[in-house]
């Protein structure tokens, strides 16, 4: 596995898919770019999902996050573009990505978007 940022979130088989269980995965090192000014914006980035077939790897996780790291993006269009990429990758059963902006000009932003799997 490569050690560069990517757009490619790599997954693996859910080692039990007839069992609803949760998968929590907190990352708090996520930075992408203010498309307005260019200043660096930083999160919490936290992802909950229930997965159906396949899990998201952890390392292609990390690096996918990075690859954000020059991109400007506004809180609430990258927050959905994840969690887009994460349902394309895995198709869960439920997914849900909250991102919590540290402050910037006094203001603190967090910015949650949810997927329900359609039966």
């Amino acid at each position: 596995m490569s050690t560069l940022p990517s757009k490619e979130l790599e997954v693996f088989p859910n080692p039990k898919p007839s069992r609803d269980y949760t998968i929590q995965i907190e990352s708090p090192e996520f930075t992408c770019l203010c498309p307005k000014t260019g200043q660096p914006d930083f999160a919490t980035i936290r992802l909950e999902y229930i997965p159906d077939a396949s899990c998201v790897e952890l390392k292609s996780w990390k690096l996918y996050l990075w690859s954000y790291r020059d991109e400007g993006a506004f809180h609430e269009a990258v927050t959905n573009r994840i969690l887009d990429d994460v349902v394309k990758a895995t198709d869960p059963r439920y997914a849900r990505i909250e991102a919590e902006f540290l402050v910037r000009g006094g203001v603190y932003t967090t910015v949650v978007a949810e997927h329900f799997q359609e039966e």
